[in-house]
């Protein structure tokens, strides 16, 4: 690809680096967005997994922060979930991009939130705050996670309504989906809820789990059972901390790429 400039900077590939071309923008509210990218033929990922983002800091220099892939490995473009925050560095001119604009692009993707990572299983649960929804919108829509797992539960928690990013297709069991709709809709469950304004579901994820909300509409037992059930997580450290203590007490294993467990997090995000 052609070196490419944004807002005065040339973007130029490195050894690590690639230069893309933003594809399109979503702004969901204020403070949330979604976008895509062009994928480079060579880029290989599997759903799930993160990779770095970027733009020319003030010295010219590549800014670069860890960003879960939004669209599933098969898809021909590269989509992301973004909040802007106030000062941040990076996404406070992140969430200013158009079609068109240029962005670094890591060539390696990683990350533990995939199937490699999990035991075999008959239900899935994939528990995410915030943007922490990213990977899931990847997994949701790949093939494969439904061909090991026999029912999918996604819960996403937020503080707002407006924040429920991408609700309307979840709510739908992802029917415009050429790949998945027939599995979905027999094997995907969505589940929002909201902890700062009225909703239909409200409270956090533990209290969903505590009063069985988590588990209507799937077969099996109204709790989680570390025979049948594989847990991912992804979002705020104090839910990943304190569902990973909940889950290591009901006999859990956590999982990584090397050794396959009972569930998984994403470590890159964890401080």
């Amino acid at each position: 690809m052609n070196d490419m400039t944004h807002h005065g900077f040339e973007l130029k590939p490195t050894g690590a680096l690639s230069v893309e071309s933003v594809r399109w923008v979503k702004h969901w509210n204020d403070h949330l967005f979604s976008f895509a990218i062009t994928r480079p033929a060579s880029f290989r990922f599997r759903s799930g997994e993160f990779v770095m983002l970027g733009l020319p800091g003030e010295n010219g220099r590549p800014l670069l922060r860890a960003y879960s892939i939004a669209s599933p490995a098969y898809a021909e473009e590269l989509e992301f979930l973004s909040i802007r925050v106030e000062d941040g560095p990076l996404t406070s001119r992140l969430c200013k991009i158009q079609p068109g604009d240029s962005l670094y692009l890591g060539r390696k993707p990683t990350g533990t939130l995939v199937m490699d990572a999990l035991r075999p299983g008959s239900r899935l649960f994939l528990l995410s705050t915030g943007t922490g929804l990213a990977p899931f919108l990847s997994l949701v829509r790949d093939p494969d996670v439904y061909e090991y797992f026999g029912q999918v539960m996604l819960a996403h928690s937020v503080r707002k309504v407006a924040d429920l990013a991408c609700r309307t297709d979840l709510e739908s069991q992802l029917a415009g989906d050429p790949l998945v709709q027939d599995q979905a809709l027999l094997q995907f469950h969505y589940c929002p809820t909201v902890t700062r304004e009225p909703f239909r579901t409200t409270g956090r994820l533990d209290a969903l789990i505590d009063d069985g909300t988590l588990f209507r509409g799937l077969s099996g037992p109204a709790r989680l059972d570390p025979e049948t059930d594989r847990v991912m997580m992804c979002g705020s450290m104090a839910m990943i901390r304190d569902f990973s203590a909940r889950l290591d007490a009901l006999g859990f294993e956590e999982g990584s790429n090397a050794k396959p467990g009972d569930y998984v997090i994403e470590r890159a995000f964890v401080d």
